[in-house]
């Protein structure tokens, strides 16, 4: 009788590689035979983690890889044998090098004790990829310290947003990739999402949002009070700036009672499943960081246009948070890079600042329509400002579609359209 595992692997070898289209990130740089490190891809559902693998079985040759999804209802969560496993994969592979592409195989019990193993095996090079930061470098079971390269995976950039639709960026005329632009702020990055017709978009949302409360929320974290954790993630889709406090306090106005702790461990929930990250202010006072209001941003521009009343039609707030998305990728290819907000006691804000090491290497203000002149002062004081503060003067306002350079007060200012920003190598 042939074991699960066994079927699956078969099933592999029959079944055809669907339609892929390329993203940036190339999975065979990893390859390294002599110096084996397992490769988490971990980000949100529906990001684009199975295709990436995919598209790397397509570039090595099937035949040289197996992939196997965790989350099939077929494999049984209890009572799972390793050896089972094991045996699969020798009786198909024999002594061949094989690249074995694992999906959410953190929703197994001993997962990473599996890994180890295959790991040590030398004819194995594991990728392994997952909705949940138990993969991430920062999570990552102490049996696997030291063993792993993470990456994180994000929704589309515009280019690869641009690509998809079959549009050159190096080609495309200004009045058009404006107008992307806009549809891309809007409906943000999710695949499906991106080539999917208008009237299916908001579908597909709801059913993807659903499946992540309920099986990525709920029953990962055996949520008890579910009414609580919905009411949090609605309050979060409009607030800019959140404290364990201030949320406390408007729960408890809406007759929901949750203790601090549990609030706090509810945030951290919704932060290890990739829906929301948070940016911290920047202080030299350690209890001030931890003090001061964080700012939340969202994995995907369409969640904010969707779910949140309060920022659906403001560009501004949405421009912030692509430019955020932005960052957290380039600190995908630099992870020296740390991202925190700026903000004085006159409430004057810079909305990104860029440190590497010890130095500050750059300071990013967003606004969406710089040409009424008390936005455009009250914009650049707070960049000069923070300029002299902490010493850096590269300083960079992101508009949507304003083009100059400046010198305010001594400091050079470079307005750069979204656009450029986002395309630019």
């Amino acid at each position: 009788m042939k074991t699960i595992f066994e079927e699956l692997i078969k099933e592999w070898f029959e079944r055809e590689l669907p339609e892929i289209k390329e993203r940036e990130i190339n999975l065979e740089k990893y390859i390294n035979w002599k110096v084996k490190k397992i490769i988490p891809i971990i980000g949100f559902r529906r990001v684009g983690k199975t295709f990436l693998l995919f598209s790397l079985a397509k570039k090595v040759g099937k035949e040289n890889t197996i992939y196997i999804n965790f989350e099939d209802e077929r494999i049984p969560r209890k009572g799972l044998s390793f050896q089972d496993f094991y045996q699969a994969l020798k009786e198909t592979a024999g002594e061949k090098k094989v690249i074995l592409l694992l999906d959410e195989i953190q929703e197994i019990p001993n997962w990473n004790r599996w890994l180890r193993t295959l790991n040590d095996i030398s004819n194995y090079f594991i990728f392994v990829s997952g909705s949940s930061s138990k993969l991430s470098s920062k999570e990552i079971p102490t049996e696997l310290r030291g063993r792993t390269l993470t990456i994180n995976l994000y929704p589309l950039s515009f280019k690869e947003f641009l690509s998809f639709k079959g549009k050159d960026p190096e080609k495309i005329p200004k009045s058009s990739i404006l107008k992307e632009l806009k549809e891309y702020l809007k409906f943000g990055g999710l695949p499906e999402v991106v080539l999917s017709e208008e009237g299916k978009k908001y579908l597909l949302l709801d059913e993807y949002f659903s499946t992540f409360i309920t099986r990525d929320v709920f029953e990962r974290y055996n949520i008890k009070n579910k009414e609580v954790m919905r009411a949090l993630i609605r309050i979060l889709f409009n607030s800019t700036y959140i404290t364990i406090s201030r949320l406390h306090k408007t729960l408890k106005s809406l007759n929901l009672r949750i203790g601090k702790n549990t609030l706090a461990n509810y945030l951290f929930y919704l932060s290890q499943t990739f829906l929301i990250d948070f940016v911290e202010i920047i202080s030299p006072s350690i209890k001030n960081t931890l003090q001061a209001p964080r700012k939340v941003y969202f994995v995907d521009n369409f969640l904010i246009s969707k779910y949140s009343s309060k920022f659906s039609e403001n560009y501004g707030r949405l421009m912030e948070n692509i430019v955020f998305l932005e960052l957290k990728r380039r600190q995908n290819k630099n992870p020296l890079l740390e991202i925190f907000y700026w903000r004085n006691y006159q409430q004057r804000e810079v909305d990104f600042v860029i440190k590497e090491g010890l130095k500050v290497k750059q300071l990013i203000q967003v606004c969406y329509d710089i040409s009424d002149i008390e936005t455009k002062e009250r914009e650049s004081k707070a960049l000069v400002k923070a300029s002299d503060l902490l010493k850096c003067k590269n300083l960079i306002c992101i508009t949507w579609d304003y083009e100059d350079e400046e010198e305010i007060k001594g400091r050079k200012i470079k307005f750069l359209p979204l656009w450029k920003w986002l395309l630019e190598k």
